[in-house]
């Protein structure tokens, strides 16, 4: 008999499926686990799968992957495979940034954003560790969001450490299904254990040489918080983009797609071509100069330009 569950954590070989007041392991066998799949993980943390229980009734082997209604996907860094599904079946995608310890760059937030973008994932830019900026730190902050606000992308400002504006991270997960991502060290883990401190998940310290966090999700997992669902993951350092051909980055930038019809040519890609919409209202301070340079080191795959400023604005 085929039961449907949702799959609450994946390791890679094993799963652990919710399947009604139950988590029952699950395991994937023969052709199936790789036939037709150009991941590194056939299943994601946030997949509904159906399963069949062996003889040994808390065993199960899963037989049907369900349609997703979309998924975030990065770049693997497994040669042998596309990709990583970091999870599925997603309402949210909050990415946590910090200005310092760590240093999210802003390379990776515009690529984070392209991922959803692409997927049909609304991403939310949730600002953590308001409580020790200074007023230098403060002013990038609010121009970071103003760049983002102005593209229509949610931002919240927020410190996990003295419980401010928590109450509107609260106000989103309700009723949602919720990905966190972001850089090791950004204060993931620790708001989740603030939403619900039962959970008591480990975190660490930030490294005071490097300034970054050390790994502590290993796998992505999914946790019940009130009446929502909030996914955590590992820490990134870098967001491989998957499947995106160069002509239709633009479409992924909402500033660039908006002006795209007024370009002089309909295959625009907005960097060698004369009376482009795009560049006209970079260099009328229309767009944001950051963004487009951020575009340009995506397009020109050239991953490492960003880190010659933290901010590039």
């Amino acid at each position: 008999m085929m039961n449907k569950g949702i799959v609450i954590k994946s390791t890679g070989s094993r799963y652990l499926v919710s399947y009604e007041e139950d988590i029952v392991e699950c395991v994937l066998r023969g052709k199936f686990k790789t036939k037709g799949f150009r991941h590194t993980n056939p299943i994601a943390t946030g997949d509904y799968v159906g399963f069949e229980f062996q003889k040994e009734h808390n065993k199960a082997v899963i037989k049907k992957i369900y349609p997703r209604k979309n998924f975030l996907i990065r770049k693997s860094t497994n040669l042998s495979k596309q990709s990583h599904i970091i999870a599925a079946n997603i309402d949210y995608a909050f990415l946590l940034i910090t200005l310092k310890k760590p240093v999210t760059y802003t390379m990776f937030i515009d690529r984070y954003l392209v991922a959803c973008e692409a997927n049909n994932i609304v991403p939310i830019l949730v600002f953590n560790k308001i409580d020790i900026y200074n007023s230098e730190d403060k002013k990038v902050l609010f121009v970071l969001r103003k760049i983002y606000e102005n593209i229509n992308y949610k931002c919240v400002e927020i410190s996990v450490k003295e419980n401010k504006n928590i109450n509107e991270i609260i106000e989103l997960i309700e009723d949602k299904t919720i990905v966190v991502s972001g850089n090791s060290g950004v204060g993931k883990t620790s708001l989740l254990n603030l939403l619900d401190p039962k959970l008591k998940l480990k975190t660490s310290e930030i490294s005071e040489s490097h300034e970054q966090g050390k790994h502590t999700t290993t796998f992505a997992e999914m946790h019940k918080i009130g009446r929502g669902f909030i996914i955590d993951t590992p820490g990134i350092k870098g967001f491989g983009l998957q499947n995106i051909e160069k002509e239709d980055l633009g479409e992924y930038f909402p500033e660039m797609k908006f002006l795209k019809e007024y370009c002089k040519f309909n295959n625009c890609t907005h960097t060698h071509e004369p009376e482009c919409a795009v560049k006209t209202a970079l260099e009328n301070k229309k767009i944001s100069k950051m963004r487009y340079k951020n575009y340009l080191n995506i397009f020109y795959d050239d991953d490492d330009k960003h880190r010659l400023d933290k901010y590039g604005i």
